[in-house]
């Protein structure tokens, strides 16, 4: 999992990436390809 101050470009490098919200935090997940999970701050 990266951790990244911004998430807006890791957002577009996939198609199927999804930002949610969990516990105060942001994630980026992907269900089709899991490698691209993120976490801000």
């Amino acid at each position: 999992m990266k951790i990244k101050n911004s998430l807006k470009s890791l957002k577009a490098r996939h198609r199927d990436n999804r930002i949610v919200r969990r516990k105060g935090r942001v994630y980026i997940i992907n269900k089709q390809n899991p490698r691209f999970k993120a976490r801000q701050g």
